[in-house]
């Protein structure tokens, strides 16, 4: 099956997509109109503009680095998980989505990186907690957040993730194990190339996750202005591991892309894998 991924509305129910995710709330801290009949995606602990209005609201690390776009790191600036009031919204803003369809994705869950956070909430919080492991204590507020989420999403609750799936990555980097959330139903893993002009490294990844997941998972590819060829290529490689692919933020050439291989498929031609 295949997906699309977009901002615009005038494209979710074009007949070459069999589901369709908007973009109901993204990074830069945007909220738009929950659209019916699709899934809504909500950028959770990523806000550009939260961070540049509630500075105090940005994980630090231990030397009081902030996790803002500033980083060379970081595309996006973060907002720390165990901000309450931060999280309260977070559910709020998925009530309004779930109220218009039932299906939801979860984008940007977790912690900035290894190093965050060390704000003076965390420190507190981690301290008062039964834990003596940092990291652990790190997933215990990732899981309960989701467990809240979950609480209220009636339909299909996806969680996208970091494309690592090396065994214990995620876990240090996000807080997210994705192995101890039952309560996901469907992961999604975005691996974007500008070009896609060879395929092994998202053959490996792909394997990776395979390996690694009991729960279903999509592998989301980047669409935007990269040869057709190229992208139905990727495309091929993905539908061996993967449940479902999705196209990221051009409708139009994935559109193209999913034509030429459906054509391709006629005449009896196939791609392999390098």
């Amino acid at each position: 099956m295949y997906g699309v991924v977009t901002r615009n509305e005038g494209e979710l129910h074009w007949p070459a997509f069999d589901t369709a995710f908007f973009e109901a709330k993204s990074v830069s801290g945007r909220a738009e109109q929950p659209q019916p009949d699709v899934v809504n995606m909500v950028s959770c602990f990523a806000d550009n503009a939260t961070a540049r209005d509630s500075p105090a609201l940005v994980p630090v690390s231990e030397t009081g680095e902030r996790a803002t776009r500033e980083q060379p790191y970081f595309d996006w600036a973060h907002i720390c998980p165990t901000h309450d009031r931060y999280r309260e919204g977070v559910l709020a803003t998925i009530e309004e989505c779930v109220a218009v369809s039932p299906d939801l994705r979860l984008d940007d869950v977790g912690f900035p990186r290894p190093e965050y956070c060390h704000c003076d909430r965390c420190n507190q919080k981690f301290g008062d907690s039964d834990y003596t492991d940092r990291f652990a204590w790190r997933q215990s507020v990732i899981k309960s957040f989701l467990q809240d989420v979950r609480d209220i999403v009636p339909g299909r609750l996806y969680l996208t993730l970091y494309p690592d799936p090396y065994p214990g990555h995620l876990q240090k980097r996000t807080g997210i194990d994705p192995t101890a959330l039952d309560m996901i139903d469907e992961f999604v893993v975005p691996i974007y190339d500008m070009a896609y002009s060879t395929t092994y490294w998202l053959e490996s990844l792909a394997k990776g996750f395979v390996s690694r997941l009991k729960t279903p998972f999509s592998i989301e590819l980047y669409a935007v202005d990269v040869d057709v060829d190229a992208l139905g290529h990727a495309t091929t490689v993905a539908q061996a591991y993967a449940k479902d692919v999705l196209f990221g933020y051009d409708a139009s050439n994935a559109q193209a892309t999913i034509r030429r291989l459906d054509a391709d498929a006629r005449d009896g031609k196939s791609f392999s894998h390098t």
